[in-house]
Protein backbone atom coordinates (compact mmCIF):
# COMPACT_ATOMS: atom_id res chain seq x y z
CA UNK A 1 0.00 0.00 0.00
CA UNK A 2 1.29 3.44 -1.05
CA UNK A 3 1.96 5.41 2.00
CA UNK A 4 2.98 8.95 3.27
CA UNK A 5 4.67 10.24 5.94
CA UNK A 6 5.54 14.17 7.38
CA UNK A 7 7.70 14.96 9.97
CA UNK A 8 7.98 18.40 10.36
CA UNK A 9 9.17 21.34 13.58
CA UNK A 10 7.77 24.73 13.76
CA UNK A 11 8.22 27.66 16.43
CA UNK A 12 4.77 28.54 17.86
CA UNK A 13 4.07 32.56 18.42
CA UNK A 14 5.04 32.46 21.98
CA UNK A 15 7.84 31.07 22.15
CA UNK A 16 6.79 27.06 21.93
CA UNK A 17 7.92 24.59 19.55
CA UNK A 18 5.26 22.28 17.89
CA UNK A 19 5.82 18.98 16.45
CA UNK A 20 3.56 18.15 13.19
CA UNK A 21 2.56 14.70 11.87
CA UNK A 22 1.02 13.92 8.68
CA UNK A 23 0.62 10.65 7.39
CA UNK A 24 -1.96 8.65 5.55
CA UNK A 25 -2.19 6.74 1.91
CA UNK A 26 -0.62 8.94 -1.21
CA UNK A 27 -4.22 10.38 -2.86
CA UNK A 28 -5.47 11.32 -0.22
CA UNK A 29 -6.13 13.93 2.63
CA UNK A 30 -4.68 11.59 5.76
CA UNK A 31 -4.85 12.96 9.07
CA UNK A 32 -2.64 15.37 11.16
CA UNK A 33 -1.64 15.53 14.61
CA UNK A 34 0.51 18.35 16.76
CA UNK A 35 2.67 17.87 19.94
CA UNK A 36 3.66 20.78 21.66
CA UNK A 37 6.39 21.29 24.07
CA UNK A 38 7.70 24.58 25.85
CA UNK A 39 11.40 24.08 24.67
CA UNK A 40 13.27 22.69 21.43
CA UNK A 41 14.87 19.72 23.26
CA UNK A 42 11.62 18.13 23.61
CA UNK A 43 10.58 18.84 20.23
CA UNK A 44 13.99 17.48 18.72
CA UNK A 45 13.80 14.18 20.42
CA UNK A 46 10.06 13.24 19.77
CA UNK A 47 10.99 13.94 16.15
CA UNK A 48 13.81 11.76 16.45
CA UNK A 49 12.30 8.89 18.42
CA UNK A 50 9.59 9.17 15.21
CA UNK A 51 11.79 9.56 12.79
CA UNK A 52 13.82 6.46 13.59
CA UNK A 53 10.42 4.25 14.33
CA UNK A 54 9.31 5.16 10.53
CA UNK A 55 12.44 4.11 9.06
CA UNK A 56 12.99 0.70 10.72
CA UNK A 57 9.27 0.46 9.64
CA UNK A 58 10.47 0.71 5.88
CA UNK A 59 9.79 4.83 4.83
CA UNK A 60 12.20 5.99 3.09
CA UNK A 61 13.58 9.76 4.09
CA UNK A 62 13.47 12.30 1.23
CA UNK A 63 14.56 15.88 1.97
CA UNK A 64 13.72 18.48 -0.97
CA UNK A 65 17.20 19.72 -2.41
CA UNK A 66 17.91 23.38 -1.68
CA UNK A 67 17.25 25.59 -4.95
Amino acid sequence: MARFYELDIQPGLFGDVAVTRHWGRIGANGQSKQHWFAEDTGAAELAGKLLSQKLRRGYTSLVPSPI
